[in-house]
């Protein structure tokens, strides 16, 4: 078991979104070694889901759940948010973590472009949260966004994606203000953290990590590590979004 000074997250819930894979599944596993019960959403990756609670039930029977949706489909996040719930009667933190990214150059966006990326990285966090935000002022929770440096960096090539995640930081320092006292909302902006695995990625990988003050890529471990300190231990840090980025931010 995870020890810290923080609070005990024995016995409570998390719904992480996109979690069956990548750095959503590592967050999942970091929470649920300190204690966390998991409920893991999917899209698609029903086959990679069922591995991961399979591994998380293994270690710690009826710790691990899962939910299916498409999180393009506003009208069905109550009904995730209800079977997020269902799963183990309640839910205490909402990790926003599923994303979509991949290039509009300028002169080839399309309105399905910007659908699905303001979809998945901001339409989806907030309706999603909105849902799940009566449980969590009940049980006195939290929000976790996962943003991207880019939000405040526009990567070339990109512009539908940043703009997505610009939202995404604004409406976690909204959703802080909406939801204090009870609710903290925080977000982690990743950089070069893992190589995206879309053919059509124009992004050189050399290029983001040459710009790194560290000159080397991070791990979803990173990622997940922050993901726990702000669950357990931020009891007074609201509407912040914390850059891993390995100091790309302080370079040129």
């Amino acid at each position: 078991m995870d020890q810290s000074n923080g609070k005990p997250l024995e016995g409570k819930r998390v719904l992480i979104t996109g979690a069956a894979r990548r750095v959503g599944a590592e967050i999942a596993r970091h929470l649920h070694r300190a204690g966390m019960d998991v409920v893991i959403h999917y899209r698609r990756s029903r086959d990679e889901a069922e591995s991961l609670a399979g591994e998380l039930n293994a270690a710690r029977a009826g710790s691990a759940g899962l939910v299916q949706g498409d999180l393009l489909d506003t009208a069905s996040l109550p009904r995730v948010a209800d079977d997020a719930r269902a799963v183990f009667g309640s839910v205490d933190v909402l990790i926003n973590n599923a994303s979509s990214f991949y290039p509009t150059p300028l002169g080839d966006i399309t309105e399905q472009h910007w659908d699905d990326l303001m979809g998945s990285n901001l339409k989806a966090p907030l309706f999603l949260s909105q849902a799940l935000a009566p449980e969590l002022t009940a049980r006195g929770g939290c929000i976790v966004n996962i943003v991207d440096i880019h939000a405040m960096r526009p990567l070339k090539g990109y512009p539908v994606y940043c703009v997505a995640k610009a939202g995404l930081w604004m409406l976690t320092q909204s959703l802080a203000r909406e939801l204090g006292p009870k609710v903290r909302v925080n977000g982690i902006a990743p950089g070069a953290i893992l190589w995206p695995e879309a053919e059509e990625n124009t992004v050189s990988h050399e290029e983001m990590i040459r710009r790194t003050a560290l000159k080397r890529e991070g791990s979803p471990a990173d990622i997940a590590r922050t993901a726990l300190f702000l669950v357990r231990d931020a009891d007074y840090i609201t509407g912040q979004i914390i850059p891993v980025d390995g100091g790309r931010t302080v370079g040129q």
